[in-house]
């Protein structure tokens, strides 16, 4: 087993190679999807070109909607990761613009074709926006049980509740505001923006909650 120098394993080639395929289904989805249109895009169309079956395609992703959200899961663990692993000086605000940072930093998806993509079939389709929704609504109430158990004599379940919906919603607030004075491959692909608006837009939501 090879270890990388912070003390984690390597992936293996096995890991690997299922990751490159996981990546070339989402940049086929991506392309198909702003050239043909995401109702007239079929999952066993972008399984074909990732050269793979269409049974194999679901070993990766739930459905044709849960492709546009490759990354979700990785988000909300990494917002979670940074509430467990937070400095004894940090309040519940501290830490949530903190992990909103990280994910900005690191998450590729944020900036990405799939990013672009998904932001105008957010506004065009229903069963996009639904499941947006969806994932936005989970993450919000995984975030928020960690968030109050982190800081028990500071916050009720309500108030955690309350707080990470104030993040959330500035977050998405802030994005939905760029689409409407730019086109969204400008937005998505414009790195250094996207996270001075939404930092921006955070900073506004939560200056209430630091007094």
């Amino acid at each position: 087993m090879v270890i990388r120098e912070h003390g984690t394993p390597a992936p293996s080639l096995r890991e690997r190679k299922r990751e490159r395929t996981r990546q070339a289904l989402v940049d086929a989805a991506a392309e198909m999807f702003e050239r043909k249109g995401y109702d007239e895009t079929t999952v066993a169309e972008i399984a074909a070109a990732a050269e793979i079956g269409t049974r194999t395609f679901f070993g990766y992703f739930a459905s044709k909607e849960d492709i546009l959200f490759p990354d979700s899961d990785a988000r909300a663990r990494t917002t979670i990761e940074a509430i467990v692993n937070r400095d004894p000086a940090e309040g519940p605000v501290d830490v949530l613009v903190r992990a909103l940072e990280t994910v900005a930093e690191t998450d590729a998806d944020m900036v990405s074709p799939m990013a672009a993509v998904r932001m105008r079939l957010f506004r065009t389709v229903p069963a996009v926006r639904g499941k947006a929704l969806q994932i936005q609504m989970s993450a919000q109430q995984e975030i928020a049980r960690a968030l109050q158990a982190a800081f028990p004599d500071e916050l009720d379940r309500v108030g955690a509740a309350a707080l990470t919906g104030a993040l959330t919603g500035a977050v998405n607030s802030a994005l939905d505001a760029l689409m409407d004075d730019e086109d969204a491959a400008t937005v998505a692909l414009d790195a250094d923006r996207l996270r001075e608006r939404v930092q921006q837009a955070t900073e506004l939501a939560l200056r209430t909650w630091r007094s």
